[in-house]
C-alpha cells in the first residue's frame, strides 16, 4: 500500500528566501493588448497588471516578500500573510461603498408626459404620435399619482427625467409636474434636480425661461454632422441638423450651456465616421460627448436591417473614437467621452454612479422607475420600450398602486430573481464583475428570460471589449493617458490634473 500522502505540506509552497501566504478571492482576465498582460481583479474592484510569468508566481505561492508586486497586491488586499488580519473590517467598508445605492431605493424618476413627436428617427424605440393626438398626453390624475409614488421613495437625491414622444409638445404638462413637485417638496425638503429630454426644436423662450427659473437641465440628439444626423434624425422641413444647432445656440443663451448636453445615437453609417462626429462636437463647444450604440428595444428592431451592425464594429469604433479624444485632449481640447466616465467612475473609485445599466443587484426598479403616460409604471425604460411591441413582462403596475405594492410585484420579483450579477453563470467569473451589471430586462426581452446566456449576450460583448478598451489604456501606463482619465471623473482639464495617480 502506498503511504505517501496525497497533499503536499506547507513547506513546499514557501520560496527560497520567501513566506507563505494566502489568496483572498479575485478574478482575472488576459487583456487582447497590451500582448501578454493579465488583469487580476478583486471582490471590491481593486486591479493589478500582471505578466503571466508572474501570474503563475503569485497563484503558485512564489512571490517573494521583498517583490514590489507582493507589497502592491497584498496592499490591494489580493494576499494576506499566515495568521495576519486580513483587514476584513476595510475590505467591507469598500464593499458596503459600492453597494450604497441600495440604501436609499430608486432615485432616478422618469415621467413620459406624451407619445407626440415631431420627428420619425430611423431608430426610434416607441410607437410616435403625430403632434397633434393629444390623447396621448398624460392626464391630470395620472400625474398626482406619479408624483405621490415618487415621494415614497427614500433617496434623498431625486432626478426627475421628462422624456417624450416630444415633451415640448406637452410643456403644460412639464409645468404642472415641476410646480407640484416643487410644493410637495417643501415639506419632504429632498434635493431634486430635473431633467428634459427634447429634440429642443419645439422649445419658446417662453418654456426655456420656465426651465431657467427652475432649473432644468436639457438634454438632446446630436448625432454628428449634419448628412449623419439628417439621415438619422428625419423631421419634415429635411433641416433636422440646422434646426437643432440653432435650438442649442437658443437654449444655451437662456438656461446657459452648462445646462444643455447631446448625446449621439450611432447607426451604420456613424461607425464610419468617428472623428467627423467628434469634431462637430468640439465645434459647437460641447465638452463631453455619449457614443450610444443603438438599442436593440421596441420598434428600433423593425429598422435594424437598415441602420444596425455587429457589436464588434461598435467595439472598434468606440476604440478609435476613445484614442482620438485621448489624443485631443492630450493637445489641449477638453472633451470627455460620458460612458468612459461611467465605466472609470467605477475602475478608478469606490463610489456607485447613477447609471442603473451597471449595477448589481440590476438597477431597474432599485434604481429607476418609469411613469408612462398612460398610467403604467415600469422598472426601466427599455421595459417601456418593450410594451410597445406588446411584450408586457415589464409592466409593474400602475401609478394608482402605491409604492410597495409596486416594488413587490411579480413582475419586479422576477427581475431580482436574476439580478444579482455575482450569482450569475458568465458573469459570477468574470474579471470584469465589480464594475459591471446584470442588466435582466435587456437579457430578457433579447434571449428570452432574464438570466439569458452571456456568451451570445450582445451586453456582454459591448462590455467586455469596452472594458478591454479602457483597461488596456490603463496598462500602458502612459502618464498623459492617465492624466485624461483622471480629468474626465474629476471634471477638471489634464492640464490641472498635476500627478498620474493610480497607474499599478
Amino acid at each position: 500500500m502506498n503511504s505517501r500522502p496525497a497533499f503536499r505540506g506547507p513547506a513546499s509552497f514557501v520560496p527560497d528566501g520567501g513566506r507563505p501566504y494566502e489568496l483572498l478571492p479575485f478574478r482575472f482576465a488576459r487583456l487582447p493588448n497590451p500582448p501578454g498582460t493579465v488583469l487580476a481583479t478583486s471582490e471590491v474592484g481593486e486591479y493589478a497588471f500582471l505578466t503571466d510569468q508572474k501570474f503563475q508566481d503569485f497563484v503558485g505561492r512564489r512571490l517573494r516578500a521583498d517583490d514590489h508586486l507582493y507589497r502592491d497586491l497584498h496592499a490591494r488586499h489580493f494576499l494576506i500573510e499566515p495568521g495576519a488580519d486580513p483587514h476584513l473590517d476595510l475590505i467591507a467598508t469598500q464593499y458596503r461603498t459600492r453597494k450604497s445605492f441600495l440604501r436609499w431605493g430608486p432615485s432616478l424618476h422618469i415621467f413620459v408626459v406624451t407619445l407626440r413627436c415631431d420627428h420619425s428617427c430611423v431608430y426610434c424605440q416607441v410607437s410616435r404620435r403625430s403632434p397633434d393626438a393629444a390623447r396621448f398626453d398624460m392626464a391630470a390624475e395620472t400625474m398626482g399619482h406619479a408624483v405621490n409614488r415618487l415621494f415614497e421613495s427614500r433617496a434623498p437625491t431625486l432626478t426627475v427625467e421628462f422624456q417624450g414622444g416630444e415633451p415640448a409638445l406637452a410643456f403644460d404638462r412639464v409645468k404642472s409636474l415641476v410646480d407640484m413637485i416643487e410644493e410637495r417638496n417643501a415639506s419632504e425638503r429632498r434635493s431634486i434636480r430635473f431633467t428634459l429630454a427634447s429634440t429642443l426644436h419645439l422649445l419658446t423662450d417662453e418654456m426655456l425661461q420656465f426651465c431657467r427659473e427652475h432649473k432644468i437641465c436639457l438634454s438632446t440628439s446630436l448625432d454628428g454632422p449634419a448628412f449623419i444626423h439628417n439621415a438619422n434624425r428625419p423631421n419634415g422641413s429635411h433641416d433636422s441638423y440646422e434646426r437643432t444647432v440653432e435650438a442649442i445656440d437658443r437654449a444655451r443663451s437662456i438656461v446657459g450651456a452648462e445646462n444643455v448636453s447631446a448625446l449621439t445615437t450611432l447607426t451604420r453609417l456613424s461607425l464610419q465616421h468617428p472623428k467627423e462626429i467628434i469634431d462637430t462636437y468640439v465645434s459647437l463647444g460641447f465638452r463631453s460627448i455619449f457614443l450610444r450604440p443603438l438599442s436593440p428595444y421596441g420598434f428600433a428592431l423593425r429598422s435594424a436591417h437598415k441602420t444596425g451592425y455587429p457589436m464588434s464594429e461598435f467595439v472598434s469604433f468606440y476604440r478609435a473614437a476613445l484614442d482620438y479624444l485621448i489624443d485631443i485632449n492630450k493637445r489641449g481640447i477638453v472633451i470627455d467621452e460620458a460612458y468612459s466616465t461611467v465605466l472609470l467612475n467605477h475602475i478608478l473609485t469606490p463610489f456607485p454612479t447613477g447609471y442603473v445599466d451597471l449595477r448589481s443587484p440590476a438597477g431597474a426598479g432599485l434604481g429607476a422607475l418609469v411613469y408612462n403616460y398612460d398610467g403604467r409604471v415600469y422598472a426601466s425604460d427599455e421595459g417601456r420600450m418593450v410594451a410597445e411591441t406588446g411584450d408586457d413582462r415589464f409592466v409593474l403596475g400602475t401609478v394608482v398602486q402605491p409604492y410597495q405594492a409596486l416594488m413587490t410585484s411579480e413582475a419586479m420579483q422576477w427581475l431580482l430573481a436574476s439580478g444579482v450579477a455575482e450569482a450569475l453563470p458568465g458573469c459570477s467569473d468574470c474579471a470584469f464583475l465589480p464594475y459591471c451589471g446584470s442588466d435582466p430586462v435587456y437579457h430578457a426581452s433579447r434571449q428570452g428570460d432574464p438570466v439569458g446566456h452571456r456568451p451570445t449576450s450582445d451586453f456582454c460583448r459591448k462590455h467586455t471589449g469596452l472594458f478591454e478598451v479602457i483597461f488596456g489604456n490603463l496598462a500602458r501606463r502612459d502618464a498623459d493617458v492617465m492624466r485624461v482619465f483622471l480629468a474626465w471623473i474629476s471634471r477638471r482639464t489634464p492640464a490641472q490634473v498635476s500627478r498620474a495617480g493610480y497607474m499599478p
